[in-house]
């Protein structure tokens, strides 16, 4: 899909203007003030709703298969950042429960330090030096 797309040189619709399908890459999924993955896919979309030929009598309405494919790199971009996107925020949610698993183990160690005998710690002390 990808190859097809750089053999073509499709270029994307955006409101900053025309993107290859590697710029998309650099887009955000939504935002009201730049272009926007959710922008592109919305305004390819239409251009592929607007392309089907409309027959009340003949059911050959086939979808422009140059449109579909510009539909269908958007969707896969979109996909693959959701996908990046709830990796990072499970390896956050990983990482802080690590932080306080750690904070926590540290907490009982000072505990049972603190439950020691001054001469205890002064031995230990002695040991450490």
């Amino acid at each position: 899909m990808f190859e097809k797309a750089s053999r073509l040189k499709l270029r994307f619709e955006s409101v900053v203007g025309m993107l290859a399908a590697e710029d998309l890459w650099d887009l955000p999924l939504t935002s009201k003030k730049s272009a926007s993955l959710n922008g592109v896919a919305k305004k390819v979309n239409a251009f592929l709703k607007e392309s089907e030929e409309e027959s009340f009598v003949v059911k050959t309405s086939k979808p422009n298969e140059l449109l579909q494919l510009k539909l269908d790199i958007v969707k896969r971009v979109i996909a693959v950042r959701l996908e990046e996107a709830e990796a990072a925020n499970k390896a956050e949610e990983r990482r802080a429960k690590k932080l306080r698993i750690l904070s926590l183990i540290a907490k009982k160690q000072d505990e049972e330090l603190g439950d020691r005998s001054v001469e205890d710690l002064k031995k230990m002390l002695d040991e450490i030096s």
